[in-house]
């Protein structure tokens, strides 16, 4: 695997929004979604608000691949389940932070079922 530049960790996490298309099974992508990102050290997250059983994460789940677009920064990446509750902390913390001007959906992207849909964004080769 490989890891994020600087520039790109910048870039991608001090973007408001991020667009995610996964992999079909066929390999084609699927249409691009718009869901929020959050960095937390030098990996990049997001999550969904509606869990495992929204369109955008049950196509994760296909191939875990796909291709995201955010701050200028366009990458193929592979998709990595966090279970961690660590580290699902520090998402929450990180979500909470950035987009606190949004404060009534916080508790939507830092929930149970939100927590259950953390996926690590890695670059792919």
């Amino acid at each position: 695997m490989t890891t994020w530049t600087s520039d790109e960790l910048n870039k991608i996490g001090s973007a408001e929004e991020l667009q995610i298309a996964s992999l079909r099974k066929d390999g084609t992508l699927r249409s691009m979604r718009i869901i929020w990102v959050v960095r937390v050290g030098d990996d990049i997250y997001v999550r969904s608000v509606n869990g495992r059983t929204s369109d955008w994460f049950r196509g994760v789940q296909t191939r875990h691949e796909g291709h995201i677009r955010a701050g200028g920064v366009e990458k193929d990446v592979i998709f990595v389940e966090e279970p961690d509750a660590d580290i699902n902390d520090k998402i929450d913390a990180a979500y909470a932070s950035k987009y606190r001007r949004y404060a009534s959906i916080i508790p939507s992207i830092n929930s149970p079922t939100a927590r259950a849909a953390a996926i690590k964004l890695v670059p792919r080769l």
